[in-house]
């Protein structure tokens, strides 16, 4: 088996009992996924017409990943032959090392499957959980979803169809709707009865202990209930004994949680506007939330001076507005204007993008029945996404901020405000180009209704969009 990695702070008693214990599970570390009979996976269409799309154009080198792909899955039982009458496309995604990713084009067969709404955990919880620990260690299920199975009568609107040959799936593939779901209810029966000292999110398993003593314990009850339920571990990917753990995109162990620290960056790194316009922007911004600041228009008075008409576009900056800029800039990172995430309520998710950036803030409805940023973000375009088309970067915009928002708003149902008519254009013109199709399964994993706001009312995400910061902040 390949070795899993050991915290380097282990003395070398501790990495000889993790040695022994790892390798008298060794049968469950393996790069081959299992298969439990823990759980099943259904795709529930109801009364709906069946899916059908013709397999996209690709290269000649895509064909030959494609027939590699297929062969190793058919060996591996992953999939089988098809008399399937739906059909869903084949794309081929570049991975960041050069591989190629295989994947499926679900979003028509989703469309018209039921939601399943079992719950996601609330990661604050599973933070704070591990947040006091002394030992943490996390463990990543091989290929996760390719070990729970589907249901017979579900395999059918799992085919996919390629220039070799129609084929579907015998477990649950990536990219389906509901799948978040069946997978968390797997591991939280796999986990129940051993919530203090071991959670999941998904396929990523953590387990913490206040003393190495119970490091080994635990690990071993966790390791047994894996081995029972039939699913294997990816040995490369565990980390065993450390003090502090990424977990969720946050810093965690020995007392200290560091949350997202682009919920606060966007703002932190706002410069000094140079201009009329630049002050414009800041003030759009900070004024959104003016009902929560006291004293808004006595404290923003030396900038909203600066945009008078008979004011010069080249702004002259002087101590009192910077004290103002500062005072502001310090209450949109505070309460009661910034908030913390209610797991249990839906966010809103805002995007602007502009010529320069793109800007996104997640929010959500407090008890005073008004909206709270909870997460801020931007980012400054590249040269090259600068020439992008207007729907290219409208899309590139969504995609971003919901990559960055994963932790709040994957595996729930949320709300999306943007322009509608962007994601219309990416599913009917991606066609053969890597980045649309790259675009379009990313936005599968996400669950959300779109909700069209006008420019002028989308003041927040338009202000982030289009500052000029120093580097990207996401």
């Amino acid at each position: 088996m390949e070795e899993v990695n050991l915290s380097m702070t282990l003395g070398r008693m501790q990495r000889q009992q993790i040695k022994e214990l790892c390798t008298s599970y060794a049968l469950m570390f393996s790069a081959t996924p299992g298969l439990t009979e823990r759980a099943y996976h259904s795709i529930d269409t109801g009364n709906a017409h069946l899916i059908k799309v013709q397999p996209y154009r690709v290269s000649p080198q895509a064909k030959t990943g494609i027939e590699w792909e297929i062969q190793d899955m058919l060996q591996m039982g992953v999939i089988r032959p098809s008399r399937s009458a739906w059909a869903s496309p084949v794309v081929l995604v570049p991975k960041p090392d050069g591989e190629i990713c295989f994947c499926m084009d679900y979003h028509k067969l989703n469309a018209v499957t039921r939601p399943d709404n079992y719950p996601m955990p609330l990661t604050d919880e599973l933070l704070e959980k591990l947040g006091q620990a002394e030992f943490i260690s996390t463990l990543d299920l091989t290929k996760g979803y390719w070990q729970v199975p589907l249901d017979e009568s579900s395999k059918e609107r799992s085919a996919f169809t390629t220039h070799v040959g129609l084929y579907e799936f015998n477990v649950l593939p990536f990219g389906l709707r509901n799948a978040p779901a069946t997978f968390q209810r797997l591991v939280d029966g796999l986990l129940a009865g051993l919530g203090e000292y071991a959670v999941a999110y998904l396929d990523d398993v953590a387990i913490f202990s206040d003393s190495w003593a119970e490091q080994l314990e635990h690990l071993q009850k966790v390791f047994e209930c894996i081995r029972e339920a039939g699913l294997t571990v990816k040995a490369k990917k565990c980390q065993i004994g450390l003090n502090r753990v990424t977990y969720l995109r946050h810093q965690v162990g020995q007392g200290n949680i560091n949350p997202l620290q682009a919920k606060v960056d966007a703002i932190q790194k706002w410069p000094d506007p140079k201009s009329k316009k630049q002050v414009q922007s800041f003030l759009g911004l900070s004024g959104y939330y003016r009902l929560f600041v006291p004293q808004y228009s006595q404290i923003a008075a030396p900038l909203i001076d600066l945009t008078k008409k008979k004011q010069p576009n080249a702004v002259q900056w002087t101590e009192e507005c910077q004290k103002a800029f500062n005072q502001l800039k310090a209450t949109l990172m505070s309460d009661p204007i910034l908030r913390a995430p209610d797991f249990d309520k839906p966010f809103l998710v805002t995007t602007d993008v502009s010529e320069r950036g793109v800007g996104a803030v997640l929010m959500q409805e407090g008890p005073d029945q008004e909206f709270h940023p909870v997460v801020f973000l931007s980012k400054k375009l590249s040269e090259r996404e600068s020439n992008w088309s207007v729907s290219e970067k409208e899309c590139y915009t969504i995609v971003y901020a919901l990559e960055k928002l994963r932790p709040y708003v994957w595996g729930q149902h949320f709300h999306l405000q943007t322009d509608h008519a962007a994601l219309e254009w990416l599913h009917t013109t991606m066609g053969n180009n890597k980045k649309l199709i790259r675009w379009s399964l990313a936005l599968q994993d996400f669950d959300f209704d779109i909700q069209h706001i006008s420019g002028a009312s989308n003041k927040v995400a338009d202000a982030l969009s289009r500052e000029k910061f120093p580097e990207s902040t996401g």
